[in-house]
């Protein structure tokens, strides 16, 4: 579908131990290599100031790039296929390419769904296969009405409630090199883009339903597949809330506090 583009780099220390300090979470055995999904945070795409767009995400010299000025972009959902371990102190290569574009009319106009494919070779083997899903969609009307909110649902014995602030988001936007203004600039969010708050990462939280597997003891390990999908946008007013439940099959679940499923996933053996 399109030329791949290629980066490569040493896997450091420093940014895994900079995640576990954003999430409160345990750093990383840096001798058994990274947790599940935490490549997220390694060959980054760092374009240049002047190939961002008017809503920080990249329009040229990019994989994918939008189909057009002014749709917005969506991080739907993928899968992520655990192939060997990333180890740190060695050299990694990611490459990246569009596997497939499909434009489709939905509810809320044009829909454009791209597929994106991410493979990451060490030491000459993929240790990481991954699809990722990215939607891109027409700018919607601003919402200027306010919601009554419900009663909220308090975190269960098994969940893991995390504080969503803007402190939050600016440092996962920063420790992922995500320029995209709808989750750090208020005032663009809402007065540009229509949105009640700020965005909470789509991929922030599939990390975190991610951890709530590894904090019950699940490690994903060579041949371990993780499928997941945002299923509604989380804002940061709304808080996030996490947890695994451990079966034949590992699923995991995000939801806002007064309840609302935002994202989900499940981790098998294929």
């Amino acid at each position: 579908m399109s030329d791949a583009i290629e980066r490569t780099e040493i896997v450091t220390s420093g940014p895994a131990e900079a995640l576990a300090a954003l999430l409160g979470v345990p750093a990383p055995d840096f001798g058994a290599g990274l947790p599940l999904l935490w490549h997220w945070i390694y060959l980054l795409d760092r374009p240049a100031q002047a190939d961002l767009g008017v809503d920080g995400h990249p329009v040229r010299g990019t994989i994918p790039a939008p189909p057009e000025p002014g749709r917005r972009r969506m991080w739907a959902g993928g899968q992520v296929r655990t192939l060997g371990a990333l180890r740190f102190g060695e050299a990694a290569t990611r490459r990246t390419s569009v596997t497939a574009v499909e434009d489709k009319e939905g509810r809320s106009g044009r829909l454009t769904f791209v597929t994106v494919s991410h493979q990451i070779t060490q030491a000459g083997a993929v240790v990481i296969d991954e699809r990722q899903d990215i939607v891109y969609r027409d700018a919607p009307p601003a919402q200027t009405a306010e919601v009554a909110l419900p009663p909220e649902v308090p975190a269960g014995q098994d969940d893991w409630s995390i504080s969503v602030t803007p402190t939050l988001l600016f440092r996962y936007s920063a420790l992922t090199y995500n320029a995209h203004r709808i989750h750090y600039d208020r005032d663009y969010a809402r007065d540009v883009e229509g949105y009640p708050g700020l965005l909470t990462h789509g991929p922030l939280q599939a990390v975190a339903m991610a951890e709530a597997a590894r904090a019950r003891g699940v490690q994903a390990t060579v041949g371990h597949v993780f499928d997941y999908r945002l299923v509604s946008p989380l804002f940061d007013h709304q808080g996030l809330i996490v947890r695994a439940d451990v079966g034949d099959v590992v699923t995991t679940s995000a939801r806002d506090k007064f309840g609302r499923q935002t994202a989900k996933g499940v981790l098998s053996q294929a």
